[in-house]
């Protein structure tokens, strides 16, 4: 593990910024970190906590997997996803906004999912968990809020805590936490933390970038399963996410060993 350690921290030091990393393998308690408690701006990241409350609220019968939704066109947004491309009007369901805010990052379904679940239940249920310093703060492209000062956050080592728990079956219960993980495994967005891994290894993972941010954080199902997760902000984006690329290549390579 120290010679992987040297490896990894060779390849994020020479990336600007405030370059964060949390590595575990959940089968074995191994581990390795890189600023791995500093708080950074979450972008896209946050979604991976709407997803844990609606399957909380899910599986608690305060919300349904089929509750209508109708997409009006003061509810779309602008950037990742497809809501904002499809016509006014459009029904889809509670299911529905869940998959296309993890696969397809889509903001509109993100934004109407925390008005649905409530931002305040939604951060009881991470600090329930033990997330201390991750926090759900404002609706995105909330520009008013964001003037405030106000941001979503997380860290590598609490974004690590809650695919372990969804790993172990204890984010929600094991059958949700089976159900989330299949959807982020269904990820359309794959030009970072499994780049380079070979085909047909499976990695369950949610991507967030924004100006000088990029993050990735999810589990690679290597013979020995492990959690990467990647925070960077301030950062050079092109030199961070080759390094994203790289060294989860490493980290496959050496989880793949006796």
């Amino acid at each position: 593990m120290q010679e992987l350690q040297k490896k990894i921290e060779a390849r994020l030091s020479a990336i600007p910024g405030d370059v964060c990393f949390y590595y575990e393998e959940p089968e074995t308690g191994a581990s390795l970190a890189r600023n791995a408690d500093t708080p950074v701006i979450a972008a896209s990241v946050i979604k991976l906590a709407v997803l844990t409350e609606a399957f909380r609220q899910m599986e608690n019968r305060l919300a349904r997997a089929d509750e209508p939704f109708t997409i009006r066109r003061a509810d779309k947004l602008p950037s990742c996803g497809a809501l904002t491309y499809l016509h006014d009007g459009l029904c889809v369901t509670l299911w529905d906004l869940c998959v296309l805010m993890i696969i397809l990052s889509d903001n509109t379904a993100t934004n109407l999912l925390i008005r649905r679940l409530g931002m305040e239940r939604i951060n009881e249920t991470l600090h329930a968990l033990g997330l201390r310093q991750t926090a759900l703060r404002r609706l995105l492209f909330d520009s008013e809020a964001s003037a405030r000062g106000l941001q979503n956050h997380i860290t590598a080592r609490e974004m690590g805590r809650l695919l372990r728990l969804m790993y172990e079956g204890k984010a929600v219960s094991p059958e949700a936490d089976q159900k989330m993980l299949s959807i982020l495994c269904d990820q359309r967005l794959n030009g970072k933390l499994p780049f380079f891994l070979p085909r047909g290894v499976r990695a369950a993972h949610k991507t967030g970038e924004d100006a000088g941010i990029t993050h990735d954080v999810g589990i690679v199902y290597a013979k020995r399963p492990f959690i990467v997760c990647f925070c960077s902000q301030n950062t050079d984006v092109p030199a961070m996410e080759r390094a994203m690329q790289d060294s989860t290549l490493l980290l496959y390579e050496h989880a793949q060993r006796p």
